[in-house]
């Protein structure tokens, strides 16, 4: 199961960290020819994570990242770790159901812990595996807008919306130094956030590196919080006070951004340049959502990662044509440019 150019690393590893060079028993949990291999091993009668890293090209952010998540107590513990040759051993968390109730309410609290780690490593080239991607100027994000409609997935008049309403939160959306934290950037998969029974742990931290705070707040509250209140709630026990109307206007805003980029990046994921197919009734966000969380729903295949990118996008066409919409962009354009002109903003909605 281990590769044969990976056996003496992980047998140093093994004899460093527990004093043997063979485990008891090995379980691959996931892996593949171009992804990291993920093993459950036994050794001593105990149970542990191994996982050899074949994604990225540089897994110093990765384990850098985790290591400091696990001295903070969000991540397992880190038992070994070899940055040159890309393996670290941890211990293995037996995860059970995670209530979205007892989620609402730990999460929020797991976030603020991490965002106030010490900054992570800059990741500059791993910034198209968050939404903020969308956010940065840069020749990757336009090649990707142009892919996108090149590919000519929407209808022309919901298409222009759609680029019409993302120039208003481009221009709106601000770039401020104190909200750039260390963040995991990818919690829109669920197996990456393991309970034990008594607390979250976060874990995969190959997408790891300094980005706007409200990047995980907006896609991890896609799951656990479902109506206004339950937002409130979630970002209070985030902030430790009640949300001001400039950081619930941030965090609607940054939700939207999480909308459309999730319906774009998936459309095009699903498609393979062939035509959708806009008859097929889809789930409800909710339900998609909850289905996600349970592990119920696996976005993998084509048809399940259009119906996907279509939640977010019906989410994303109700959310824009709501008075909150131009709201959002007046309160925050005013907070970050004085003399934003606040009888424009919004205007149509």
């Amino acid at each position: 199961m281990i590769p044969h150019e990976k056996t003496a690393a992980v047998a140093r590893g093994l004899r460093e960290t527990f004093g043997v060079t063979e485990f008891e028993d090995i379980q691959m949990l996931s892996g593949g020819p171009r992804s990291d291999l993920i093993f459950r091993i036994a050794v001593k009668g105990s149970h542990y994570l191994l996982r050899i890293i074949r994604r990225v090209s540089d897994p110093a952010c990765h384990i850098i990242s985790m290591k400091s998540a696990a001295e903070a107590g969000l991540a397992p513990h880190v038992r070994f770790t070899s940055i040159e040759d890309g393996i670290y051993i941890t211990d293995f968390v037996k995860a059970v159901p995670f209530p979205q109730g007892e989620a609402l309410v730990r999460m929020p609290t797991a976030l603020r812990a991490l965002h106030a780690l010490p900054p992570f490593p800059g990741r500059a080239n791993h910034l198209n595996t968050s939404c903020t991607f969308l956010l940065n100027k840069g020749p990757a994000r336009d090649e990707f807008i142009r892919s996108f409609q090149v590919a000519d997935l929407l209808p022309q008049n919901e298409k222009e919306e759609l680029f019409a309403r993302y120039a208003e939160v481009s221009a709106a959306y601000p770039h401020v130094g104190s909200d750039m934290v260390s963040s995991h950037n990818d919690l829109v998969r669920p197996g990456n956030i393991l309970f034990d029974g008594n607390r979250p742990w976060l874990v995969d931290w190959e997408a790891a590196f300094l980005n706007d705070r409200y990047a995980d707040l907006a896609v991890v509250a896609n799951f656990v919080a479902t109506t206004d209140a339950e937002e409130k709630q979630y970002l209070h026990a985030y902030f430790g006070h009640s949300p001001d109307e400039y950081q619930l206007a941030r965090f609607f805003l940054m939700q939207q951004v999480a909308h459309i980029f999730y319906a774009m990046a998936y459309l095009l994921l699903g498609s393979s340049g062939k035509p959708i197919d806009w008859t097929e009734d889809v789930p409800d966000f909710g339900d998609f959502h909850e289905g996600m969380w349970t592990g119920e729903i696996k976005v993998a295949d084509s048809r399940t990662k259009i119906a996907y990118s279509r939640v977010h996008w019906n989410r994303l066409l109700r959310n824009m044509r709501q008075a909150r919409f131009g709201e959002a962009v007046r309160i925050v354009s005013a907070q970050h440019r004085p003399h934003f002109n606040l009888a424009t903003a919004g205007r149509g909605h």
